[in-house]
């Protein structure tokens, strides 16, 4: 025990809230400060994600005008989606579905899948010298259909500002299940403005459509808010499984970076979304495309996993 200290939260801890009010009403959060300048908040009544992420004082991620949404408000039909995506630094796409609504082999899907507004039904956290984790075990089990569970730990470290997101997907249903999974990841400002610089080190860059097609040579380069601006997203191929992206801001002297096995997360996205008051760079690992369901299975891209199956993926976020 430090002999300097009354109480170990004066140098790190993790609290425990709930919102009273608006959407967010009884939603549960927990605080979670590193010691080193490193301030999160995770929401175990929406799997465990990321709504909030910042370093001394400075915010690194993206809020929707949603704001805070409890699950009780979510709306699986067609992009509805859309009015409960709080966004936030992490936003988990899946487990039946990313991306586009879609029927594939007579299921319709949801836009992004339901795991986001899914309560975990069992969270907790640990902390020891040198890392503070966050537990969440989040069921997306339903009875004559999927039956998937989501093990989350966020390891975050206690002598640098980085975390580890490790995620074991699990079918513990009697049937093979496609399943996939998307890190949807905003920065938002003042991380992200006009002067922010991107590196993605890919070596093939496919816009998703024709619009984004159109500016593919500043895909790189960010822009002021813009009113009536569309969406634009580029998919990213990595020579081989060192994924890796990185976003500066010269104007703060920071950077953010992630980390993944591009191999196994082999479908990242840039998001690129420079509209007013939606202002927001995506940086998204997945083992899919956000294009739909069925055209994962045409493309042959749709992952599996045979009954008791397991499968784990990790990203790592650093800032300095």
């Amino acid at each position: 025990m430090n002999p300097y200290i009354g109480h170990p939260s004066q140098l790190s801890f993790v609290e425990e809230h709930r919102l009273v009010g608006g959407k967010g009403d009884g939603l549960r959060l927990y605080e979670v400060t590193n010691g080193k300048g490193l301030e999160m908040t995770v929401s175990p009544d929406r799997c465990a994600d990321i709504p909030r992420l910042r370093v001394n004082g400075v915010n690194l991620s993206y809020m929707s005008p949603c704001g805070y949404v409890a699950p009780a408000y979510y709306d699986s039909i067609g992009t509805n989606w859309l009015s409960s995506f709080t966004a936030g630094y992490l936003t988990t796409c899946g487990l039946q579905a990313v991306g586009s609504p879609c029927t594939d082999e007579g299921e319709e899907l949801p836009l992004h899948g339901s795991i986001a507004n899914i309560p975990s039904s069992h969270s907790y956290w640990t902390e020891d010298d040198e890392n503070i984790t966050i537990h969440a075990l989040t069921r997306d089990e339903t009875i004559f259909g999927r039956k998937l569970t989501l093990s989350r730990e966020i390891i975050v470290s206690k002598s640098e500002n980085s975390f580890m997101i490790r995620d074991t997907v699990e079918n513990t249903g009697d049937r093979t299940e496609p399943f996939e999974i998307l890190y949807h990841m905003n920065m938002g400002y003042p991380l992200l403005d006009e002067d922010s610089m991107i590196t993605i080190p890919s070596e093939t860059v496919i816009p998703r459509d024709e619009h984004a097609a159109e500016d593919l040579q500043n895909w790189m380069r960010m822009e002021k808010p813009q009113a009536g601006y569309q969406e634009r997203c580029y998919y990213h191929v990595f020579p081989d499984a060192k994924g890796f992206a990185r976003i500066e801001q010269p104007k703060l002297g920071l950077s953010l970076t992630i980390e993944f096995d591009a191999k196994e997360l082999d479908g990242f996205v840039e998001w690129k979304m420079m509209g007013v008051r939606d202002y927001v760079l995506g940086l998204e690992c997945g083992n899919c495309y956000p294009d739909g369901r069925d055209v994962m299975r045409k493309t042959g891209m749709l992952k599996f996993l045979e009954p008791g199956e397991k499968k784990t993926y990790c990203v790592k976020v650093s800032i300095a």
